[in-house]
C-alpha cells in the first residue's frame, strides 16, 4: 500500500474517536481512505468534514479537550493556515496526532515535497518526527499516541513524511493485527477533560504573572519525551520486531565526513555511503528521526570527531546564515572539544530529485574540503543560473 493508506490504517487501529478532514495535495489520500474505513464500519470514530485547515485543528482541539483521541492530516499551505491553532493545541496540552505530508510552500506554487511547511512551525510546541518510508509512517502513528498521551508529556505529535516520495509510493508494508494494536494502545484515558458534571476551566486568560510558568511546563514536558520515547519504542519492538531510535548513525565512528539528514533522503544517503565505503572513502551518515525535541547532546557527541559535517537541508531559513536543521547541528557542536567544519547543503527543494549521483557529489564536496579547517559554509546544489 501507499504511505498515505498506511497512515489511515494505523489511525483506525489506534482507537481514534475523532477525525477532522480537509483535503490538500499530497495529503488528500489519507482522509479519503479514512472516509472509506469509517464508511466500511472499521472504526466508530466521528468523521467531520471541515471548511478549512484552521477549522480542522480547532475541531481536534475541541475533541481532545473533551477526552477523545483526535487525528487529522495536512500539508504545506494547509499547515500554514492552521499555524495559529498549533500553538493552542500544544499550550492546552492536547495529545493530538497529525500526519503532515511535507510539501513546499508557495510562492511560486509547488505541490511537491520538501520540509518548508513543518520547519515553519518547528517552534510551535509539537513533538516532531520525520519518517523514512511507509512502514515507518504506519508504525509511528501507533507509537505517537502512546508518547503524546503519557502523563509526563501530554503534548501533540506530528508524523512527517515527504510528499509523493512516501505519500504516493506503493511498497510492502507489514501490518499488525488489530487485537495486538488494541492492547498496545487501549482507548484514551484523559487526565483532564471538559465535563459538565465536573466543570474545570481550560485555556483562561494568563497575564505576565503566570505566562512564563506555563511555557516552562511545556519545556519540561518536552524534556520528558526521550525517556517516554525509549519506553514506547521498546514495547513496540517486542510486539512488532521493529525497533526505533531518535536517530540512526551509520559508520560514523571512523568517518571523516558524514551527511546529516531527515526523512526519505536518509535511505539514499546510507546507500551511497555504503558504496563509497567499498571504495575506501571514510564517509558516514546520521539520520535524525526525532527532530523536536532535538537530541543535542547525543548528536554533538557523535559528530564532534569528524572533519566535516554536511547538513542536508530541504528547507530555507531566509536571511539566516544557515537552514533550520543546520542551526540545531551547530548548536549541538558548540563548546565541544573538537569543532568540525559544517557545510550546510540546500538540496531537494520543491521536490527536486535527490539522486544517488547528487548525494555522491555532496559527499565528494565534503571530502574535498580542507582537512582540519573549521567554520561554516552554505551551498546550493544543482542551482540553474
Amino acid at each position: 500500500m501507499s504511505g498515505s493508506e498506511a497512515i489511515a490504517k494505523a489511525a483506525v487501529q489506534s482507537n481514534i474517536d475523532f477525525i477532522s478532514a480537509y483535503p490538500i495535495t499530497p495529503q488528500t489520500i489519507i482522509v479519503e481512505r479514512l472516509s472509506d474505513l469509517v464508511a466500511d464500519g472499521e472504526t466508530k470514530a466521528k468523521f467531520v468534514n471541515v471548511e478549512s485547515e484552521h477549522s480542522a485543528m480547532s475541531a481536534c482541539v475541541g475533541a481532545s479537550l473533551a477526552g477523545g483521541r483526535a487525528f487529522t492530516a495536512t500539508s504545506s499551505q494547509g499547515l500554514a493556515l492552521m499555524h495559529e491553532v498549533l500553538y493552542l493545541a500544544s499550550g492546552l496540552r492536547c495529545p493530538i496526532v497529525m500526519a503532515v505530508a511535507n510539501r513546499a510552500l508557495s510562492a511560486p506554487i509547488n505541490i511537491h515535497g520538501d520540509h518548508s511547511d513543518m520547519m515553519g512551525s518547528r517552534d510551535s510546541g509539537w513533538i516532531q518526527l520525520y519518517v523514512e518510508n511507509g512502514q515507518e509512517a504506519y508504525d509511528w502513528v501507533l507509537q505517537a499516541y502512546r508518547i503524546a498521551e503519557d502523563e509526563r508529556v501530554s503534548m501533540p505529535f506530528s508524523v512527517n513524511m515527504d510528499g509523493y516520495v512516501i505519500t504516493h509510493s506503493v511498497e510492502p508494508i507489514t501490518l499488525i493485527d488489530k487485537d495486538v494494536t488494541s492492547k498496545f494502545l487501549p482507548p484514551r484515558q484523559a487526565l483532564f477533560k471538559l465535563d459538565a458534571e465536573k466543570p474545570i476551566t481550560i485555556g483562561p486568560l494568563v497575564l505576565p504573572d503566570y505566562y512564563t510558568e506555563f511555557k516552562r511546563q511545556q519545556e519540561e514536558a518536552m524534556r520528558n519525551v526521550p525517556e517516554t520515547f525509549a519506553e514506547v519504542t521498546r514495547d513496540f519492538a517486542q510486539l512488532s520486531g521493529r525497533s526505533y531510535n531518535r536517530f540512526l548513525p551509520y559508520e560514523i565512528e571512523d568517518a571523516k565526513v558524514a551527511i546529516v539528514s531527515l526523512g526519505s533522503a536518509s535511505g539514499t544517503v546510507r546507500w551511497v555511503a555504503r558504496n563509497l565505503r567499498k571504495k575506501g572513502l571514510p564517509v558516514g551518515a546520521l539520520k535524525i528521526a526525532l527532530y523536536r525535541p532535538f537530541p543535542h547532546e547525543e548528536v554533538g557527541r557523535m559528530l564532534e570527531g569528524l572533519d566535516v559535517v554536511i547538513v542536508l537541508e530541504r528547507a530555507m531559513s531566509l536571511g539566516s546564515h544557515c537552514g533550520p536543521l543546520a542551526s540545531d547541528i551547530v548548536c549541538s557542536l558548540y563548546n565541544r572539544s573538537e569543532q568540525p567544519k559544517v557545510l550546510d547543503v540546500v538540496a531537494g527543494l520543491g521536490g527536486r530529485d535527490l539522486s544517488p549521483d547528487s548525494i555522491e557529489q555532496i559527499f565528494r564536496t565534503g571530502l574535498g574540503t580542507t582537512s582540519g579547517s573549521t567554520g561554516f559554509e552554505m551551498e546550493f546544489v544543482g542551482v540553474r543560473e
